[in-house]
């Protein structure tokens, strides 16, 4: 494995923060030359499209029929030169894609199968899925801890790519976390590409799909594009946490699927990174966004923490993973710093002292900083302490971007004495962090809260 701590700068140095932060000179930067080939309409299906597209359609097929033999092949040979190198089994994929606009098209004559996958590639294009940015990552422990130095762990990042149009997929990184809390990430490989459809069921609203990758593929390259109508603008901000029962590990991911004109909240689930379902949640909670689940069941039951207003942060319990009532209010914005709004960085960490929840809080001039609150490891309900500033603001390095004036988090990991927090800079970049766990204790103000 190609280790580089850091993807686009020489620089690894790790770098002080003057309080408590070891900020690292990491840097996971958007790449416009890694693509994806993709449907023109990834998130309509062809018998979807409206009379015109239908009749632009088979205007198409019948140019491409036009062609004799020679002049088809030579078609064909002329789109491998120039992107057969940038994608694996293309030719296959045309044909998967003219075999799926088959009810799209009117009576014709039987396809050969150069003819096929000459008519798949008119109907697919080259997608830079993470050209605009490549922002809001998750860490937690890769299921492979094989072959590691004593006190290292490799993990796996999710990060939100955003690519033209503003359609926000999920892609991955893998790396090595070692014992002085230095984190090296793995080149990611130069190809990427989508998963097979296997279970749709007929990608209703209410229904789930399932998703594998080839196994011989890099984790880097396994892209999570939008599948459903609900998530046609965006798979976006991806929770993950290897959430513990009964001596198994599972990958779960809450995650906002948007429309265009509508949000939801959806679950991810899997155990390798190879296999992925992708589920509506249901019940009041889940019409909101920016859910998520605590490792491990609380006094039997699942739990989250969820913003279900535009403001306030609320702990949630059900008896069904899918299914999520309204829960209790847990936080409001109490400080200069989130006057405006606060919300989760990802599933609560579970130290020995109890569960350290981080948060993001809005304030003038809509910056986005960072702080952490402590809630009591039987009852997440009662706040035993909490930072009264900002943990983790922008620096003066870290103000420029699509969104200026932001740092944002989808989830943070226990590292032996260390947090290790992955975040996002201004909505384009992401970069890393790690904290004491000691060192973050002794600075946080005892409460007496409770939901």
């Amino acid at each position: 494995m190609n280790i580089s701590a850091d993807l686009n700068e020489p620089d690894t140095s790790v770098v002080s923060d003057l309080r408590l932060l070891k900020r690292q000179a990491l840097y996971l930067k958007p790449d416009p030359t890694r693509v994806i080939v993709r449907p023109f309409r990834p998130s309509t299906e062809p018998r979807h499209l409206n009379p015109r597209d239908k009749t632009r359609a088979n205007e198409i097929v019948e140019r491409v029929l036009s062609l004799d033999q020679a002049a088809t092949a030579n078609q064909l040979r002329d789109i491998l030169a120039n992107f057969d190198g940038r994608h694996r089994n293309l030719l296959r994929q045309f044909e998967l894609r003219a075999d799926a606009m088959e009810d799209a098209f009117m009576q014709h004559q039987r396809f050969s199968q150069q003819q096929r996958q000459l008519v798949g590639a008119y109907f697919m294009n080259e997608y830079s899925f993470e050209s605009a940015a490549l922002f809001n990552p998750s860490i937690v422990p890769h299921p492979d801890q094989s072959d590691l130095p004593a006190g290292s762990r490799r993990v796996i990042i999710s990060l939100r790519a955003v690519g033209e149009g503003h359609i926000s997929s999920l892609t991955f990184r893998s790396g090595v976390i070692d014992s002085a809390g230095i984190l090296a990430i793995a080149t990611p490989v130069r190809l990427a590409g989508l998963p097979d459809i296997h279970a749709q069921h007929g990608l209703a609203a209410t229904g789930c799909i399932s998703l594998s990758f080839k196994e011989e593929s890099d984790l880097s390259e396994r892209v999570i594009f939008p599948v459903t109508e609900a998530q046609s603008n965006g798979i976006e901000d991806a929770r993950f946490v290897a959430f513990e029962d009964e001596g198994s590990t599972t990958y779960f991911a809450t995650y906002t699927a948007y429309s265009g004109s509508a949000i939801r909240s959806e679950l991810l689930e899997t155990r390798d990174f190879l296999n992925f379902t992708l589920t509506p949640l249901r019940g009041p909670a889940a019409r909101n966004k920016g859910m998520a689940l605590f490792p491990r069941r609380i006094n039997g039951r699942y739990a989250m923490i969820a913003r279900q207003d535009s403001e306030n942060l609320y702990l949630l319990y059900s008896d069904d993973l899918l299914h999520w009532e309204e829960g209790r209010q847990l936080m409001r914005p109490e400080f200069a710093w989130q006057f405006v709004q606060i919300g989760n960085c990802g599933s609560p960490v579970e130290i020995d002292e109890g569960w350290l929840l981080f948060t993001h809080g809005v304030g003038p001039m809509r910056r986005y900083s960072i702080g952490v609150t402590l809630l009591d490891k039987h009852d997440p309900g009662i706040i035993l302490s909490r930072t009264l500033e900002p943990l983790l603001q922008p620096d003066p390095t870290e103000r420029e971007g699509y969104v200026p004036n932001v740092v944002y988090s989808c989830g943070a990991m226990r590292h032996g004495d260390l947090i290790a927090l992955p975040y996002a800079v201004s909505d384009t970049y992401s970069n890393f962090t790690t904290i004491k766990i000691s060192e973050l204790l002794a600075t946080l103000i005892p409460t007496t809260a409770k939901a």
